[in-house]
């Protein structure tokens, strides 16, 4: 993508998205606590794909997608679906089980870093110096967010492994973010490359559950299969399809910005709903965020 081809900010066709995925994901933090309560994470994990995946298909049918990919494509579905609907979401799980959901959230907003560095290495694209130093400003902000949930949040369990748990989750999601905007996944329809990447990743969840947890716990209470259904639905076919377009649109870095999105209705609802107080230490590294994204954004970027 060259700059010319680069589609504005400010667009209908890139802020809709932007702001949408962001929303829907700022929600989902809840809601999976409350999965991972009701049965273990890898079984959670599950049990979502395995919602989201046949509705994705269906949602490529009716879009008129072709489903037939070639051994490149598959190969890359097989990659990509590893890495998010697997690894990502696996190590996010397990994370919450040691760290609260809004310190994960706050260390997914730097996901503009390795989404950059992975896309200058993978797909040769330039973060320019207005992005870099956006970023920074964006990082200080994080920080402070992160130190206030640290110091506000009782933590339980092994909190130096929940934090490595969800770096790596960071990365997983960061590689799947940057390799499918390379040639061979542009050339595959959005929905039903995704559709395919998920069926691979959700076999890759179930021998996984079925490994380290034994045989499927299944709930009983309706509160849990309307969360799930909501992150499947939701949270997974109308979003992942959003974001992915995205990274193609305007790139991963500025793709990854939607994470402050994220985190500002994240902080929100646990403002109307937890009793979330803010004081000046959240305060501030919420404005540092905010700002920081807006440079970042406005910057234009090269390959």
């Amino acid at each position: 993508m060259s700059d010319s081809a680069a589609p504005a900010m400010l667009s209908p066709r890139v802020l809709v998205p932007f702001m949408l995925t962001g929303t829907i994901w700022g929600s989902t933090w809840f809601v999976i606590t409350g999965q991972i309560a009701g049965v273990p994470a890898a079984w959670g994990v599950f049990y979502r794909f395995m919602l989201a995946t046949p509705a994705l298909f269906a949602l490529a049918l009716a879009m008129g997608q072709r489903l037939k990919l070639n051994r490149a494509e598959h190969l890359l579905a097989l990659g990509v679906g590893i890495a998010q609907f697997s690894g990502n979401f696996l190590f996010v799980y397990h994370a919450e089980a040691h760290i609260t959901s809004g310190i994960v959230a706050v260390m997914f907003a730097l996901l503009m870093v390795p989404n950059a560095v992975f896309a200058r290495v993978f797909i040769g694209e330039r973060a320019q110096g207005g992005f870099i130093g956006g970023s920074l400003v964006a990082i200080a902000g994080v920080a402070l967010l992160l130190v206030h949930e640290w110091n506000a949040a009782p933590l339980g369990g092994n909190v130096l492994l929940g934090i490595v748990l969800a770096i790596g989750g960071m990365l997983a999601a960061s590689i799947a973010n940057v390799v499918q905007a390379n040639p061979t996944g542009r050339g595959v329809p959005m929905v039903s490359f995704l559709a395919w990447a998920m069926v691979y990743g959700v076999a890759f969840d179930l021998v996984y559950a079925l490994a380290t947890e034994g045989p499927p716990q299944v709930p009983s209470a309706w509160q849990f299969w309307a969360g799930t259904a909501y992150l499947a639905i939701v949270g997974s076919v109308v979003t992942f399809p959003l974001h992915y377009n995205l990274v193609r649109e305007i790139g991963a870095g500025r793709t990854a910005y939607n994470a402050i999105v994220t985190v500002c209705v994240a902080m929100g609802l646990s403002t109307l709903f937890e009793g979330f107080e803010w004081d000046a230490l959240s305060a501030t590294g919420m404005a540092l965020a905010l700002a920081g994204m807006g440079l970042a954004l406005r910057s234009r970027q090269k390959k």
